[in-house]
């Protein structure tokens, strides 16, 4: 085979940032405030979908802030975002199609200074993958279908991809 074929090439579908705030209200604000400046976006609330009194959530509260990402912008940030974790990734942080991980502080993510009105925070980031042909099962107007080999990305294909593109290295947890 002269070439690979680069219809089989990984690339980042979405990056979703998430701070889950719970109840409090003023906590949301900071959650909000937080991630427009790590990301440069404006980002939306998470409402809760049903009520949970133990926690003292009601269905439609605001419980959240999250952001998405797509495109060059994502590839960008997420390098950023690995650097936070010193480039090392849980190997069970990563399935199919997808790999999500946790920073336990925002400062630890380079150019973000600490703010005292904000306090500390931390994030969930969720990484989306796909291969490029996928819209056209998705799309409305003559779609096709997509061969679920051309669909999913294995858990490997996703650990040499983020080795090869940020230099992020998979480990096994020590037990």
């Amino acid at each position: 085979m002269e070439g690979a074929n680069s219809m089989r090439n990984l690339r980042i579908n979405k990056l979703v940032i998430n701070i889950g705030t719970g109840s409090d209200e003023n906590l949301q604000g900071n959650a909000k405030r937080l991630i427009e400046t790590i990301t440069g976006r404006k980002s939306a609330d998470e409402i809760s979908r049903t009520r949970n009194p133990s926690f003292k959530i009601a269905k439609g509260q605001k419980i959240g802030a999250f952001v998405t990402v797509r495109g060059d912008a994502a590839k960008k940030l997420v390098t950023r975002l690995f650097e936070a974790v010193d480039n090392k990734i849980k190997e069970r942080a990563i399935t199919s199609n997808s790999l999500s991980f946790g920073i336990p502080e925002y400062i630890d993510i380079s150019g973000v200074k600490y703010d005292p009105k904000v306090g500390m925070l931390g994030m969930n980031v969720n990484l989306s993958f796909r291969r490029s042909g996928l819209r056209v099962a998705l799309r409305k107007r003559q779609n096709a279908k997509v061969p679920a080999k051309h669909r999913e990305v294995s858990k490997e294909e996703i650990i040499d991809y983020i080795k090869k593109e940020f230099n992020v290295s998979a480990v096994e947890e020590a037990s």
